[in-house]
């Protein structure tokens, strides 16, 4: 995986020398083998990273809005150059297959174009005011540096969902990728860096950062008062922790967790349009979004009709290597996921679900990695597994 990963990172003009000094061993879900090394901040390189971004932010406010968005237009250019090859280590690195990869960087260049036209939009309202000869004029200012965490199943796209909006509105960022994920933000950072340099002096140091580190790492950031928001992407045990914490020092909170999102299928539906929907909105990137289908509320008229369709279209899914072509479905990210599918099966069994589908996949091939076979659960009503 190694020399596969190299290629890569030589074609997004990165040296792999970068990553083999690090105390934080990456691998990769496609086959467990190790991919890179990255350097762990301490407590100290992290407030260090906060500091500098909390003076940038002093400068970085003053620049004009519309100056602040042709550094996000930079970065946008520079996602369009690399599109194919940060994709490729998405995919190396989290697993989903490189289509999904290649799509997850053109989201960020979609938000980084977005970003571009709100940069000339950073206006509020003129209000009329009860005194003669006057008016209240509403105005927007930037608000400080922004905290990033995100998770693994998207590792790039999160962060530019927000570091582009925060650029753009005066703020500097300090990104806390998931501890499974690190190597992509770091090529993210580095991405940014050429737009900086091209971009010129009116980007202050300590703009954009990047903190890699385990739940300590996370914490300090979540409870700095010098990071007056921070945007968390995660699962729902996260957000109830983190929630909390950055409102118990009166900080501010954009919270995107885990969902529990539901197909319903209609007497009217187009089977035809429905089940190949149903079928990517729950296996995309192995069932690991936030947005995947997990349940599948269907009337009785069609039932009969739907659920062998479904049933023989999971059986011909594509299972392996996500970075070859053709290939529908990658690896789970780790083992810890694969146990939690398992546990999950297994309660469904036990209030009387029908389990067709699940287990490893290409466990003899992929003897490290985690390959599973879709499931598909019928349950005789709902219940507690299901909510």
């Amino acid at each position: 995986m190694q020399a596969r990963v190299a290629d890569i990172l030589k074609d997004l003009d990165i040296n792999p020398s970068q990553f083999e000094n690090g105390d934080l061993d990456v691998h990769s879900p496609i086959d467990g083998g190790l991919m890179g090394r990255v350097k762990m901040d301490t407590k100290e390189s992290v407030d260090a990273k906060i500091t500098a971004a909390t003076e940038a932010f002093k400068k970085w406010r003053t620049v004009p809005a519309p100056r602040r968005g042709e550094l996000v237009r930079l970065l946008g250019e520079e996602l369009r150059t690399y599109k194919d090859a940060l994709g490729a280590l998405v995919t190396a690195e989290c697993g989903k297959i490189f289509e999904e990869g290649k799509g997850e960087v053109q989201e960020m260049i979609d938000i980084c174009d977005f970003a571009v036209g709100l940069s000339r939009q950073v206006h509020g309202l003129t209000i009329a005011s009860e005194r003669p000869g006057h008016h209240m004029r509403e105005y927007w200012q930037p608000l400080g540096p922004v905290g990033i965490i995100s998770a693994f199943n998207f590792p790039v796209a999160v962060w530019a969902w927000n570091a582009a909006l925060a650029l753009a509105c005066g703020d500097p960022c300090i990104w806390k990728p998931s501890e499974k994920t690190p190597m992509t933000a770091v090529a993210c950072q580095k991405i940014l860096e050429r737009a900086i340099a091209k971009f010129g002096d009116d980007a202050p140091e300590g703009l954009s950062s990047v903190i890699i580190g385990m739940r300590d790492v996370g914490e300090q950031l979540v409870d700095d008062k010098r990071v007056p928001l921070i945007s968390a992407t995660g699962s729902t045990r996260m957000g109830r922790e983190v929630g909390p914490r950055v409102a118990e020092r009166f900080g501010k909170c954009i919270l995107e967790l885990g969902g529990n999102n539901a197909i319903i299928v209609a007497p009217s539906a187009d089977l035809e349009m429905a089940i190949p929907g149903i079928v990517f909105g729950s296996v995309g990137t192995a069932g690991q979004r936030c947005t995947s289908t997990r349940r599948l509320i269907v009337h009785e008229s069609v039932y009969d009709d739907l659920v062998p369709r479904l049933k023989k279209a999971y059986s011909s899914i594509r299972i392996g290597d996500p970075l070859k072509q053709g290939t529908l479905v990658g690896p789970l990210i780790d083992k810890m996921s694969f146990d939690a599918m398992e546990r999950a099966l297994e309660a469904a069994r036990g209030e009387g679900g029908v389990v067709t589908g699940g287990g490893r996949a290409l466990a003899d091939e992929y003897g490290d990695a985690y390959y599973v076979n879709p499931a598909i659960v019928e349950m005789p009503e709902q219940s507690a597994s299901m909510c």
